[in-house]
């Protein structure tokens, strides 16, 4: 099982660059930047994680801007959106941005996606709150189609265009793994219709469930729709710090375990960073 950590990156955090070197030192094999474009004053719909929504969300970096920094500076960490919320981006402009990241890291991006909760945010991008998650699977579709296409072309309900011409293609290949973050059920059956990897939440029992039982229900959700249980990938974001548990997590044949750091300095960040690596020695 390997180790990653995310962070929302502001201007009073640790910066992407110094994380992900402190990171590569430590043996972590990815860092992670989360994505809000804004957040707006009203609010109909309620933050997952209860109670008044935190200041990162307000202030946190792009992330493909942020993990550039981080990819320039290290030679074999990964780099993660996590998540960036397709339902405010335009795809043709997306697949670039991906494109561009995984041929300037040398194949080394991971494409995190969600479909996103808060309504007031995507509305001001035009969104519609009902019919984001076909407007997702579309752009994904059509970002797929950039990616692997000479002349890509793409016709949906939400997303059409003829066939263009536009590079860079992504060094990975056919692409860069599409890993849905989301729930269970739901964002589950999205991981299976589209994706190359799931992100639950391990942090919010009480919204996402117990890892224990929903993954093997998860499994069996792959299994009935054909694709290969064994080798889909399990990203488990905001996971225990217990040593017992993570190497649960490990033969539960979760593959990745994601620490959520807070927007703040060094001298907050490395502790957390050290107690982790000494985890990952006893693993």
């Amino acid at each position: 099982m390997d180790f990653g950590a995310s962070m929302f990156f502001t201007d009073y955090s640790m910066t992407s660059a110094n994380l992900a070197k402190a990171l590569e030192e430590r043996g972590f094999e990815s860092i992670w930047a989360a994505e809000h474009s804004h957040i707006p004053l009203s609010r109909k719909s309620p933050w997952g994680g209860g109670g008044d929504l935190p200041k990162q969300y307000y202030d946190v970096m792009d992330p493909f801007v942020t993990l550039t920094a981080a990819a320039c500076v290290t030679k074999t960490l990964r780099l993660g959106t996590g998540v960036c919320l397709i339902n405010q981006r335009d795809p043709i402009q997306t697949a670039k941005l991906v494109a561009s990241i995984d041929q300037v890291s040398g194949g080394r991006f991971l494409f995190g996606i969600g479909n996103g909760w808060n309504q007031d945010e995507m509305e001001n991008h035009g969104t519609v709150f009902a019919s984001r998650h076909k407007l997702v699977r579309e752009r994904i579709e059509a970002m797929k189609a950039i990616w692997t296409q000479t002349k890509a072309e793409y016709h949906g309900e939400f997303v059409s265009f003829d066939q263009m011409m536009t590079w860079p293609k992504p060094v990975q290949k056919p692409h860069p793994p599409v890993i849905v973050g989301g729930a269970y059920p739901y964002a589950a059956r999205r991981a299976v219709r589209y994706g190359d990897g799931w992100i639950p939440l391990a942090g919010r029992p009480g919204q996402y469930g117990d890892v224990f039982d929903y993954v093997p229900k998860f499994r069996a959700m792959l299994t009935e729709a054909g694709r290969d249980a064994t080798t889909f990938p399990i990203s488990l974001f905001s996971s225990s710090d217990d040593l017992d548990t993570l190497k649960r997590y490990r033969d539960l044949g979760i593959v990745r375990s994601v620490v959520s750091l807070p927007a703040a300095k060094e001298d907050v960040v490395l502790p957390i960073l050290d107690r982790v690596a000494g985890l990952m020695r006893q693993m």
